[in-house]
């Protein structure tokens, strides 16, 4: 008896509305009407000869079934996509310079970036890993040619790839925040709240500055640096609470936030900045790589 062959956008489909719990907010992701993702996702059902998805709430949750296709589903997809990628990238060469923050040096771009030269064998690419602003600068003097940063959104060349929510962060061994007064409130127990912060400027510094004087907390700067490993070593050393994105957080380290009697945050927008309107076939292959990075691995 022959199998069917399983869709591969229906797939994909699947995956999104897995990711997003309902299927309005998987059409308006991937372009397509609503109708069209349901008809999908009938098409899917009839295929494998069970159902994916049962009610929850108001959203949807994956049955059994669904559970094991989704599995698949990322395998399948991630086998085609490299396939596709490694045929067209064949006659891709040149040098590429990308420059990223700290936060995603260690976590889910290096093995992006490894993915990228597999598939692009003849592409050399150049990594700098540095504050947000100061990769910008590199970027306008022409020493780099695309970059990822954080909280530089009304550039012209800014194109917004996700958004993330910014979050106090301590050491993981910690109850809270500092030792708080008899309100709860850190910096209200007579000693102010010591932070661990990256040397001005920075504008995950000055966020926290302002949210913290907007709730009457009182603060001291106790450690600075420029580097996000040291930043992470002073704050899981107790030598003060900071604030970043939680993408990237050691185990070391866990966010902190209103429970802790810490003021609320924004939220802070991620980046893509390049040199070149028009990409060569390299840097556009990257940004796509790149794009494809943040979509699988922080957009909720």
């Amino acid at each position: 008896m022959m199998q069917p062959n399983l869709d591969m956008d229906a797939l994909r489909t699947l995956i999104a509305t897995q990711k997003l719990g309902s299927l309005n907010r998987a059409a308006e992701r991937i372009g397509r009407s609503q109708s069209a993702v349901s008809q999908q996702m009938r098409k899917l059902e009839a295929q494998v000869g069970m159902p994916l998805f049962r009610r929850k709430g108001r959203g949807l949750a994956l049955t059994d079934a669904g559970e094991k296709i989704v599995s698949y589903a990322h395998r399948i997809l991630d086998l085609n996509d490299e396939a596709v990628r490694s045929v067209r990238a064949a006659s891709v060469e040149g040098v590429v310079r990308f420059g990223l923050p700290g936060d995603f040096a260690e976590t889910w771009l290096p093995a992006a970036l490894g993915q990228f030269k597999r598939t692009h064998p003849g592409v050399r690419v150049e990594v700098a890993v540095e504050r947000n602003g100061a990769l910008l600068e590199r970027l306008d003097r022409g020493e780099l040619d695309m970059v990822l940063a954080m909280g530089y959104e009304t550039r012209a060349d800014a194109e917004p790839v996700a958004t993330l929510p910014m979050t106090w962060i301590g050491p993981a061994h910690a109850h809270g925040a500092t030792r708080p007064g008899e309100s709860g409130k850190p910096g209200e127990s007579g000693e102010p709240l010591d932070l661990a912060l990256y040397n001005a400027p920075c504008f995950f510094r000055r966020a926290g500055l302002a949210a913290l004087d907007k709730a009457g907390i009182s603060w001291r700067v106790a450690y600075t640096t420029a580097s996000i490993q040291s930043l992470w070593s002073g704050v899981a050393a107790g030598l003060g609470i900071t604030l970043r994105t939680a993408a990237g957080l050691p185990s070391t380290l866990k966010p902190l936030g209103e429970r802790d009697g810490l003021p609320a945050l924004p939220d802070v927008t991620l980046c893509l900045h390049a040199a070149h309107q028009e990409m060569p076939p390299a840097l556009a292959h990257l940004k796509q790589t790149i794009g494809q990075g943040v979509l699988a691995n922080l957009s909720g």
